[in-house]
């Protein structure tokens, strides 16, 4: 994922409200948007191109839901952040990261007795070099935390209001107070995060169920004036081009734009497009359920 926009208990109808979009290069092997067979309950893409994943391991993902027995359920979705120098080989999938928490298995934590979000991202963080630089965001609907391993603040539960991650090691957030959409992050905030968080905003405040809406706000292919560009290790056109919310280009742009929501009486609504080189539109699914949320 290179942009994720989120609304949490920001409307008296809705607990989570989800607009994300995930960027790629083209050629890496990836499956839509499913319930999962070999994972019970999990909705989500399939990321067959992760590398060093343990064996027997299915599939990671960059985004999903999974609704379990008993009341259970969970959400994450993860960044990546940008920093090429940086990148390892031998680093585990980011998409392994998310996989165990969805799972509800890892090596630390093997059986039944599986950490809700806030320990799952304080164990993480005490092995930031397990991985690549992440975003991680993950819930049981209850609450929200997120983590980055290229952070030095720790991590950090997520109050009601509007949140926006792109590839910075930081989550920016907004309030709930109508009008007010200033944004705040301990670094300067990304255009398309700050402009992307004002916009979701907006139509959770007038039509918070209209899917169209929220694939609108991701669909954005504006490129941010060069003043406002972060310095990410990149050459510069090539940080001109991923500074939009939608990246359309030849080998690497926007594979897929999703939408989630899911609302207080416990049903949801979740779909996703899936796009080729250069923002080629090529299919839509969707996918609707209820989940039994804690109160």
């Amino acid at each position: 994922m290179c942009l994720v926009l989120i609304g949490w208990r920001a409307h008296p109808e809705y607990r989570l409200i989800v607009a994300a979009n995930r960027d790629e290069f083209y050629a890496r092997p990836t499956e839509s948007m499913r319930w999962w067979p070999e994972v019970p309950g999990l909705l989500a893409g399939r990321d067959q191109g992760a590398k060093n994943k343990a064996a027997g391991d299915p599939p990671g993902t960059w985004l999903g839901l999974r609704r379990e027995d008993k009341g259970h359920n969970r959400f994450a979705t993860v960044t990546n952040v940008r920093d090429p120098k940086a990148e390892r080989d031998d680093a585990r999938s980011r998409g392994a990261l998310l996989m165990d928490f969805l799972r509800g298995a890892s090596a630390r934590h093997p059986g039944a007795d599986f950490p809700g979000p806030e320990k799952y991202v304080l164990d993480i963080a005490a092995a930031p070099d397990d991985y690549n630089g992440y975003n991680l965001v993950v819930s049981d609907l209850e609450s929200l935390w997120w983590h980055s391993n290229r952070s030095a603040a720790p991590p950090r539960e997520l109050t009601p209001g509007f949140h926006g991650l792109s590839n910075g090691k930081f989550v920016s957030s907004a309030g709930l107070n109508p009008g007010n959409t200033d944004s705040t992050a301990p670094q300067p905030i990304w255009p398309k995060v700050r402009s992307g968080v004002t916009e979701l905003r907006s139509v959770v405040e007038s039509d918070p169920g209209a899917v169209d809406r929220y694939f609108e706000v991701l669909a954005d292919r504006a490129e941010a004036p060069d003043a406002e560009l972060p310095d990410t290790g990149v050459p510069r056109p090539m940080e001109r081009r991923v500074s939009s919310r939608f990246i359309a280009d030849v080998e690497h742009g926007t594979r897929a734009s999703t939408v989630l929501l899911v609302r207080e009486d416990g049903s949801f609504d979740m779909a996703e497009r899936t796009f080729g080189r250069f923002g080629r539109r090529k299919g839509e699914v969707s996918f609707s359920g209820t989940l039994d949320l804690p109160a």
